[in-house]
C-alpha cells in the first residue's frame, strides 16, 4: 500500500489516481498519522459495498487478519472466509515446508 502525506497530494496527485487505476489502495497521512485510506473504486466495491471490498483488499495484502478483515467487512468470520474462498482468494497461506508438516498431522499412527 503506498502512502501519501497531505503536502505530497499537492506534488503526486497523478500518483495518488494512478495507483487507483492499478485497483491498489492508497494510506493518506497528516503529520504522520493515519488520515484516510483511497479505495479504488471498482466493481467489487459497487457490488460488496465499501467495508466488505477494503476488508477483502487488506485480507488479500496481508494487512489484516482474517479476524479482523471479518469485523471489517460486518461478517462472522466464516461468512468472511466463505466470502473470499468464492473469489478464488486463499484463505491459508502456508510455505511449502509448513504446509507438509500440517498434513503429516493429520494422517493416521501407524504401528
Amino acid at each position: 500500500m503506498q502512502t501519501f502525506s497531505i503536502r505530497d497530494l499537492r506534488a503526486r496527485s497523478g500518483d495518488l489516481s494512478h495507483e487507483a487505476e492499478q485497483g491498489r489502495l492508497s494510506l493518506v497521512t497528516r503529520h504522520g498519522q493515519p488520515l484516510f485510506v483511497s479505495v479504488p473504486f471498482t466493481e467489487e466495491l459497487l457490488q460488496t459495498g465499501v467495508h466488505t471490498a477494503l476488508a477483502i483488499r487488506l485480507f488479500q495484502e496481508g494487512t489484516l487478519t482474517p479476524g479482523r478483515a471479518a469485523r471489517l467487512a460486518r461478517m462472522s468470520l466464516a461468512e468472511f472466509l466463505e466470502t473470499v474462498s468464492a473469489q478464488g482468494i486463499a484463505v491459508v497461506d502456508y510455505a511449502p515446508a509448513e504446509l507438509t508438516e500440517e498434513l503429516a498431522c493429520l494422517e493416521p499412527e501407524r504401528d
